[in-house]
């Protein structure tokens, strides 16, 4: 082999690496497995061929074709070439079948394309050979240690060489490294749906019959490993009070998630069993939790609502390192009841706290939420603060599930965190609904 061949063979050999480079850094840049295909392809094309389809399996053997992409975009046919495909025939001999069952990589000429019987699954395959004009194609299986997921197609069109046992060698590895990321993909996507439903099944129903009304939001943070902290509370009284609490325990994973049950069993007990005020069951609660739980730190407001003599809703709380409730009221006027501060669970339970008492306005509105709410990475935390009022005071005569969701909707955008809500809606005056100024 003369010195120019070598040169050549040795700059074919770095521009593949530099392809597997790529296509690992695309791989890897997002947990949103149809994005990352869609990237991988547009990586190998049009150095290895001139399209690109990937197909994934199901739970139940269904087959999904996520990603349709063609070096020149403009040559993709219209019409849906993505979506569900046909049931696949457990014997057929069509070639992508014939992978999905673990067989390949397969390279196939333009007559071994046809191959396959009279089925709906390969009539799908021939027409998009057909109006993609492939006269060339490596089919690939997406294969883990433990099973087949999906499958890569890649194809050249007869105005180039045909595809060859080297590219068979690069496409099996471009596939196995694309297996690797789509079962990363999936696990994450199954870890976070179990993540999900451990919270919301810690999370207590909302009262059907209540004095006022009642919601409450929860909002699972956007990464399976960030389960845990944070959740609402509401429950009557045996004095016909209601406790109100919201907290949030720091840390994201499994453990915040255990931590927090067991703060929120703990703080119910005490709540129901002593009738004294909310800053000594939150003094108990921190004291209990330094002994049994020593090392875990929590923020939390624990209050307590309740009909005073005069007909007035009367609000005794106490807040543990934990954002401040807002009020809002009918008219739209708002405020933080921010007089009422303390440490934060876990630092020092010989500390002392503080009470809070307001009389609640009729038709007003109390939120409780937690920090996944108003804080952001590289936002001031006080420009969040005003922007909740903002919007609060605007949604402030919207039925209390609106109110709610618009706030979710408005602000929840860009949280790395959980979000918890508890809202309170009070009647009107003698429990009449407010009367609407013109």
């Amino acid at each position: 082999m003369n010195g120019e061949n070598v040169d050549a063979v040795l700059e074919q050999a770095l521009e593949r690496l530099a392809l597997l480079a790529e296509a690992s850094i695309v791989l890897a840049s997002t947990l949103d497995v149809d994005a990352a295909l869609r990237r991988l392809c547009q990586v190998v094309l049009p150095q290895m061929g001139d399209w690109c389809a990937i197909d994934l399996l199901g739970d139940h053997a269904e087959v999904r074709r996520v990603v349709v992409v063609h070096h020149d975009m403009g040559s993709l046919p219209t019409g849906h070439l993505e979506g569900p495909l046909p049931p696949t025939p457990e014997e057929s001999s069509d070639p992508l079948a014939r992978v999905l069952r673990g067989v390949g990589p397969l390279l196939l000429d333009a007559a071994a394309l046809r191959t396959g019987g009279d089925n709906p699954f390969h009539a799908t395959q021939r027409e998009l050979f057909d109006r993609l004009e492939a006269h060339s194609v490596i089919i690939a299986p997406l294969r883990t240690r433990r099973q087949v997921l999906g499958a890569l197609t890649l194809a050249r069109g007869e105005g180039r060489p045909p595809l060859t046992d080297d590219d068979v060698a690069l496409v099996e590895d471009v596939a196995h490294r694309t297996a690797l990321a789509v079962d990363n993909s999936q696990l994450f996507a199954s870890v976070q749906h179990v993540a999900e439903r451990l919270q919301r099944s810690l999370l207590p129903p909302m009262p059907e019959s209540t004095p006022y009304e009642v919601a409450a939001r929860y909002v699972p943070a956007p990464t399976a490993a960030e389960v845990g902290g944070d959740w609402y509370d509401y429950f009557p009284l045996p004095d016909g009070a209601a406790a109100l609490i919201i907290g949030d325990v720091i840390g994201h994973d499994v453990q915040a998630a255990v931590k927090m049950s067991q703060l929120r069993n703990m703080l119910r007990a005490l709540t129901c069993d002593r009738q004294e005020p909310t800053s000594d069951i939150l003094r108990r609660l921190d004291l209990i939790s330094e002994i049994l739980y020593k090392g875990h730190i929590a923020s939390c407001i624990c209050a307590r609502l309740e009909l005073n003599g005069a007909g007035e809703w009367h609000l005794h709380f106490s807040n543990a390192g934990h954002p401040p409730p807002l009020l809002v009221e009918h008219d739209g006027d708002t405020r933080y009841l921010d007089d009422v501060h303390g440490l934060i669970l876990g630092v020092d339970a010989g500390q002392g706290r503080s009470d809070g008492d307001e009389i609640l306005p009729p038709s007003s509105t109390l939120l409780l939420y937690t920090d996944g709410l108003v804080e952001r990475p590289g936002e001031s935390l006080v420009d969040r603060l005003l922007r909740l009022r903002q919007h609060a005071a605007a949604l402030a005569r919207e039925p209390l599930d609106t109110f709610c969701d618009e706030l979710i909707a408005d602000l929840g955008g860009g949280s790395s965190d959980d979000i918890a809500l508890l809202a309170i809606r009070l009647p009107g005056h003698h429990g009449r609904p407010p009367r609407e100024t013109p």
